[in-house]
């Protein structure tokens, strides 16, 4: 189990690795906006948790003899979730903490301006404006860094476990079952 959980888990982590030193520099340098941004970044997270769906079908094939429980699945499954999360948050802890010309300071920013634009009144921008301050300050601390970047991945991770458990649970007495049994 560990190879699968690792070699999905890797390759997912990889893929979001990838769609996010494209998306950064586009939006650090003001060629694609955040919301561009986060809708690209989105897909990109669901394209690399397709791993899972993938890493719990090998794991039947190759190591389950065509069978899975709904535990198994999920236990696959979900691990190579962490597996894609860590990879993302060390990614992001790296890239914050040592190269980060000024994230949260252009994302508060951008949320101001979104706003503004939208009409909100001079009260909500100013509230919303101490909320960013505040953001930019937690934002600061690693662990709270981590958890954040933590959270925003693996809830997708986690539905995509569910689903997935649930579409390829097999018992072993499905596979014994002639093709035109009840027919």
């Amino acid at each position: 189990m560990r190879r699968i959980v690792l070699t999905f888990g890797l390759i997912s982590g990889f893929i979001l690795l990838a769609m996010l030193a494209v998306t950064l520099p586009l939006t650090m340098s003001g060629r694609m906006d955040f919301d561009g941004a986060e809708v690209l970044g989105y897909t990109s997270m669901l394209l690399a948790f397709l791993m899972v769906f993938f890493g719990i079908r090998s794991y039947r094939r190759n190591i389950g003899g065509g069978a899975i429980t709904f535990g198994r699945a999920f236990k696959v499954g979900i691990l190579i979730t962490l597996v894609t999360c860590a990879v993302y948050v060390i990614a992001w802890e790296i890239y914050y903490f040592n190269f980060d010309h000024g994230f949260a300071e252009q994302y508060a920013a951008h949320v101001l301006d979104k706003m503004q634009r939208e009409g909100a009144t001079e009260a909500a921008i100013s509230a919303e404006r101490v909320k960013m301050e505040k953001f930019r300050e937690l934002y600061q601390n690693p662990l709270i860094n981590s958890g954040m970047t933590f959270l925003e991945v693996f809830p997708l991770g986690l539905i995509m476990t569910l689903v997935s458990a649930g579409v390829l649970r097999k018992k072993k007495s499905q596979l014994d079952l002639p093709k035109d049994f009840g027919a």
